[in-house]
């Protein structure tokens, strides 16, 4: 009989807010450290290309921890491991903020994100288990308001912190808010029953999988900055990744316990909801990296102003969420999801109409609409995925998923940086090959930036660079948009039907 039962509107409201908050904390702190970055590394006396690795060490280590989720709440329980891996996140998160070095605190950092690893997979299986299967769409619609919201206030808030106190508070502000989510959970989940299991360590598995996703996050985090393959570092650390991730693979694939269960991707649907949430999250979060990038660096917004031009975004899921959740079940599944890649899709054709001359009402206005998708996103695609899993796997394919959508928004970050600049390039080339100083266009603009000096040169070169990322943000959001257009084929690959189906322990056996 499943224990779910027991729980009242009340408590089930509780153990929401609590799971909520500690998934919120995990995801905000991705993105709230990303503007603080300057203050930080001068504060800290180093290069801003070192202070990177504030933002490395913690991606690193989440992702490292992610896979781990499985084995360790059945070694542990799935209640014990969600309460100690937030506190020992808010005992990370407060050594961040005393940290006196930049070695301490990427140190600290990588802390963080090892003890964070289990908190959002632990949220989605607890939530999965505790609700009645009429009401799980809502839990996981509620959970993908989070998602969606953590990541957008991050920069936001980290710069209003960073501006008006100082940056160890970005770390601080965790320290009562997961006091706080552990006292609730604990309160409402204590009666929950532990169901625990020994297994012996993958250490093969394990050392292989923290090499190989090691290595591979590195080079995506510093191949940009490197040149990629034209470094001896990105070289090496790409044979490195890919001869570890050879063996990782083959050895979980015939171990009798594997520390990753690859057999997973045996499930139809747990395949193709995995696929579209990498490929949906990965376009997500390229949206939100380029969009404020292409602001401040050639539109002439602050950090601020960039931000909130993005923040829109939000704004719908927050609102459309729970209405989600509750009528879902009305649908097919696909349906909600395909129709949440059309409106992304679209979004981004909206933006391939941009111009240097878009106002901030008009980016404004894109992101509202994005939000339509967005709010049809993760719920949808987090059943679809969870749907044809047995109970007893529930935790290990939330955990593979977290892992594999982490490094899809980490794989986006790098490729898209690099996309965007290599397309300006190749647009400021080809412009400047089409302006000579015999053409009268070009004697007219020069005379009327002031002359044909030095001065006068390096505006119509400013005019150039910018008009070249305008270009390159066109044709990324073109690419982009069509890229959403194929997941909306591909989801449908995905065969109903899509019940939730909650862990052991919410069984009761």
């Amino acid at each position: 009989m499943s224990n779910n039962a027991s729980f009242t509107p009340p408590s089930l409201l509780l153990s929401t807010i609590g799971l909520s908050l500690a998934t919120f904390m995990q995801v905000l702190d991705t993105t709230i450290a990303n503007v603080a970055l300057p203050t930080i590394s001068g504060n800290l006396g180093v290069s801003s290309e070192q202070g990177t690795w504030v933002i490395t060490s913690f991606a690193v280590s989440n992702a490292i921890a992610l896979p781990l989720t499985g084995w360790l709440s059945r070694r542990f329980g799935e209640v014990k491991l969600f309460l100690w891996a937030t506190i020992l996140f808010v005992l990370a998160s407060f050594l961040c903020g005393i940290s006196t070095s930049m070695p301490e605190l990427i140190g600290f950092r990588v802390l963080q994100g090892l003890v964070a690893g289990p908190l959002y997979p632990m949220t989605q299986t607890l939530l999965i288990a505790v609700y009645p299967p009429a009401r799980r769409g809502m839990a996981l619609a509620l959970l993908a308001m989070v998602t969606v919201v953590a990541p957008i206030a991050g920069p936001i808030l980290g710069g209003w912190i960073t501006d008006s106190y100082s940056w160890p508070w970005i770390f601080f502000i965790n320290v009562p808010i997961g006091i706080f989510a552990v006292m609730v959970v604990r309160q409402q989940l204590k009666a929950r029953p532990v169901v625990t299991s020994y297994q012996p360590m993958d250490y093969v598995g394990l050392i292989t999988l923290i090499i190989g996703v090691g290595a591979l996050q590195v080079i995506l985090d510093k191949g940009n900055d490197l040149d990629w393959f034209e470094s001896d570092f990105i070289i090496i650390g790409a044979a490195i990744s890919v001869i570890a991730l050879a063996v990782f693979v083959i050895w979980e694939m015939t171990d009798q316990h594997p520390v990753v269960n690859l057999r997973l991707f045996a499930h139809r649907n747990f395949r193709i909801g995995t696929i579209v949430l990498v490929g949906g999250y990965a376009g997500f979060f390229g949206i939100n990296l380029i969009l404020p990038q292409w602001l401040q660096t050639q539109m002439g917004y602050t950090a601020t102003w960039a931000g909130l031009a993005v923040a829109p975004i939000g704004i719908l899921p927050v609102l459309l969420s729970p209405f989600v959740g509750k009528y879902a079940h009305k649908f097919d599944l696909r349906l909600l999801a395909g129709g949440a890649f059309l409106c992304i899709g679209l979004s981004c054709f909206m933006r391939a109409g941009f111009t240097n001359e878009v106002d901030f009402q008009h980016i404004a206005l894109v992101q509202l609409f994005m939000g339509i998708g967005v709010a049809l996103f993760f719920m949808p695609t987090l059943s679809i995925l969870m749907s044809d899993l047995p109970p007893s796997q529930i935790a290990d394919g939330a955990g593979l998923a977290t892992f594999l959508r982490t490094l899809g928004g980490s794989f986006a970050a790098s490729l898209t940086t690099w996309i965007w600049i290599r397309r300006a390039d190749q647009h400021h080339a080809y412009l400047s090959e089409s302006i000579t100083t015999y053409e009268p266009a070009t004697r007219e603009a020069l005379n009327t930036l002031g002359g044909a000096g030095n001065p006068a040169y390096a505006q119509l070169d400013h005019v150039l660079t910018s008009q070249a990322y305008m270009l390159s943000t066109v044709d990324y959001f073109t690419l982009l948009g069509w890229a959403f257009m194929g997941l909306i084929v591909l989801v449908w690959l995905a065969k109903p039907p899509f019940a939730a189906k909650a862990g052991p322990a919410a069984s009761g056996h």
